[in-house]
Order: structure tokens, then sequence, then C-alpha cells
């Protein structure tokens, strides 16, 4: 079942047009990636299909169900963690969390055990009596989760969770958010850091001007692109004759020789290594270290979009 379908979505800021009939199908127990450059319409997007937005076309259903701004029924089963860090100064940190759970549960009861539970999830039980100013940057961002996902929503918007934390902090939250799939939460996650996405994403959507331009899993995405696997040789001396062979490989779309090391960028195909090898030894070329590596989700993104995805 999908879980989040959006059909034709039009939303206009005047003469610009942000979203441009734009579709999203999530199923039940995806962690989904939306991809795109900055100003592509992601955070749009989000916004609209929580109804912080008005729009001028679409339909939007969660749940199964018509998504409207007054559907505080499916509003109490979503989560938001936003991209700027939403907490108040004058609360601790379980403060913090209790403020935001009662929100969605007035059970105190019930309430507490979920703080408990977010507390114990983020790791913050060593900080519960802090002010957010106390914390540092990848506490705060746990905290940040925290408050977003207390009350156990079945649908998790993760909106650049990981921005300016340390490493450790990061891995701590990637692995909270696969637990939190694992127990049953559909998550959608926006990120600048593609390795973020290709570790822990079910499939991806890259969109850009409005539009989905690709969606499909990590895979299915490299195997759109006509980008395969760019090897890299050190060769001590490189004649030019050989150079110009290596480029007449049927596989092999650019060539590159500086400072000692080959560099050769080759359309997917299954023997692009031994093929690449096969001259430099015909042509009685010495070569050391040979390393090559598939084509990263970086290489999707810039051959779609034409752009460089950057934090």
């Amino acid at each position: 079942m999908d879980l989040v379908a959006v059909n034709n979505l039009v939303k206009r800021y005047n003469e610009v047009v942000a979203l441009d009939h734009f579709d999203l199908h999530i199923e039940q127990g995806e962690i989904f990636g939306l991809l795109g450059p900055n100003g592509s319409g992601k955070t749009t997007a989000i916004n609209c299909i929580l109804q912080l937005l008005t729009y001028d076309k679409g339909t939007i259903r969660l749940f199964g169900e018509p998504m409207k701004p007054s559907r505080y029924d499916l509003k109490r089963r979503i989560g938001v963690v936003p991209q700027n860090v939403a907490v108040f100064e004058e609360l601790t940190v379980r403060e913090n969390i209790d403020y935001f759970c009662a929100l969605y549960v007035s059970d105190r009861l019930r309430r507490r055990e979920l703080v408990d539970e977010a507390v114990a999830f983020v790791g913050l039980e060593d900080y519960v009596k802090f002010r957010p100013r106390k914390l540092s940057g990848g506490l705060l961002r746990r905290l940040n989760i925290a408050c977003g996902i207390a009350h156990k929503p079945e649908l998790v918007f993760f909106d650049e969770p990981t921005v300016a934390v340390d490493p450790q902090s990061r891995n701590a939250i990637l692995e909270g958010i696969e637990q939190m799939n694992r127990a049953g939460s559909t998550v959608v996650y926006t990120s600048h850091y593609m390795e973020e996405v290709e570790e822990i994403c079910t499939r991806i959507m890259i969109m850009d001007h409005g539009r989905a331009l690709a969606t499909g899993t990590n895979a299915e995405l490299k195997a759109m692109i006509g980008t395969g696997e760019k090897i890299q040789v050190e060769v001590a001396e490189l004649a030019e004759t050989t150079l110009a062979r290596l480029e007449a490989l049927p596989h092999v779309q650019r060539v590159l020789y500086r400072d000692g090391t080959l560099e050769a960028a080759c359309a997917n195909g299954t023997h692009n290594v031994s093929d690449v090898l096969a001259v430099l030894q015909a042509d009685g070329a010495t070569f050391g270290r040979v390393y090559a590596e598939p084509p990263t989700l970086n290489d999707v993104f810039l051959e779609i979009t034409g752009t460089e995805l950057r934090d």
C-alpha cells in the first residue's frame, strides 16, 4: 500500500513554479531518499504533504486517506525532524521531549514511558536535566530527533538531520533511523550526504525544478546512466599511441594520464579492467596498483541533474 501518494501537485509562488505536476509514491516500510539541488522543491513538497503550505493543484493521500489541514487524526501518526533545530532553550532536555510528545499524547503516564524510551533511543540519558545551550551540536541534533519521534509515528520526515554533526553522532543517528524503520516506521529522508542515502535508503528519488527526474533503488539508478567503472592504474610512463589505443576501446569514454596515474572512465561493461590492462601489457607499459570503483550515487545525480550536490 502507498503510505504517501502525491499526484499532479502544482505549487506556484507568483511567477515561480516550485512544484511542476509533481508525483511521489512511497510504500509502507520504506526508507525513501529524496534528493535534489537547493531550490529543487524538496522542502516545498514536504510542506505541502504536511499541509503547512497550500497548493494550486493536485491530490495528497496519506495512509490511504485524503490529507487536509483539518485531518488531525492523520497528523498524529506523523513525525517531523526539521533541518533547523527547533527546541525551547528555557526547557531541559526531558521537558522539551515531553512538551512535543504532549502535542500527540495527552495521557501523562503513557507520555512518561514514551519520553523515557525517546531519551534512551537517542542516547541522552546523562543529559536529561541539561538545557539545550549546554549541549554539543551532535547532542542537540539527537534532542531534535527525540522531540520529533517520541510519540512513535508511523511516518517520519527527516530533513537533513546530520548537518554539522560529528561522525560518531552521525552514525548514531543513521543507526537510529534504521532501527525505527525495523520497528515499523516508514521514513522519508533528505540529505546532501550521498553516502548516507546510499547506506540507508531502500528507494531514492532525484528531483529538480519541481519535478521527479528519476526514482528507483540505488542499483536501479546507477543502471540508468552511461557511467560505469572508473579505473585508475599507476603507470610510470605511457606513450601517446597507448593512450590512443585505450581511447579506442569500445567501453572507454575518456582517458587521462597525469602524475604517473592513468584514469579511465568507462561505460557499463563486463571486462573493462581486463581490456585496459591488456592494452598496457601489449604495449609493454610497466604498471603497478590497479584500482576500480563502480559509479556512485553522486555520479548519477550529476548526470541526471547536471549539478553536483553540495552541502
